[in-house]
């Protein structure tokens, strides 16, 4: 992927990211990508087959602009689910688009150091000739990640309705990667790092 290592590789440009800020990054861009799939997925099922067999898709569905069909979501999943589960739901949607503006600072914007303060991490990006600046430690980036955790667990499973749990554990139980790599001696089991931490905030498991 990305083609072969060539003599021009030895020259890299050094982005000043510490091992963990890097770690929390790519931890946020999987989460992110996992969450972004699911609420389409969800809102995919919403949609009858016709008698075609085609699929009717509005424009928002084409997944260009995420909040296009994470606003679809609200309405034809969190706007149809018991009262429950509609209210976990809804702050899931708030959680998100709060959320999401530093997700956007992260991915969009060109990361920098200053020597005012070494543990943060300064953003810049410009967005319709409106230059927006943000700033962010490790801690933060942590948080973030196990917000976002989070909130793809709450999607993804209803603690309220041990019948839908238990849907998802159909033909048995759930053997992680790293313990399946662990436990049969693979080369991947290497890979990981030791767990990281949950921050010491309530905002991790609110919602």
């Amino acid at each position: 992927m990305g083609g072969d290592v060539t003599d021009d590789c030895i020259s890299i440009w050094n982005d000043e990211l510490s091992d963990r800020e890097t770690f929390f990054l790519g931890k946020i861009i999987a989460q992110w990508g996992a969450m972004e799939y699911e609420i389409f997925h969800q809102t995919l099922l919403t949609f009858d087959v016709e008698d075609d067999g085609e699929v009717k898709l509005p424009a928002a569905m084409n997944n260009v602009q995420f909040t296009g069909v994470l606003d679809l979501w609200r309405k034809r999943v969190a706007g149809v689910a018991s009262e429950a589960r509609k209210e976990v739901l809804e702050r899931q949607y708030d959680r998100i688009v709060k959320l999401k503006v530093f997700r956007d600072a992260l991915v969009h914007g060109m990361l920098q150091w200053s020597t005012e303060d070494l543990a943060e991490i300064y953003s810049v990006r410009v967005k319709k000739k409106e230059i927006i600046k943000a700033k962010f430690t490790t801690d933060d980036l942590s948080n973030f990640y196990h917000q976002i955790a989070n909130v793809n667990f709450k999607l993804r499973f209803n603690l309220d309705d041990p019948d839908g749990m238990a849907d998802h554990f159909v033909g048995g139980g759930y053997i992680s990667r790293r313990f399946l790599a662990q436990m049969t001696g693979h080369p991947a089991a290497d890979d990981w790092l030791p767990a990281q931490p949950a921050p010491k905030t309530n905002e991790s498991s609110d919602g």
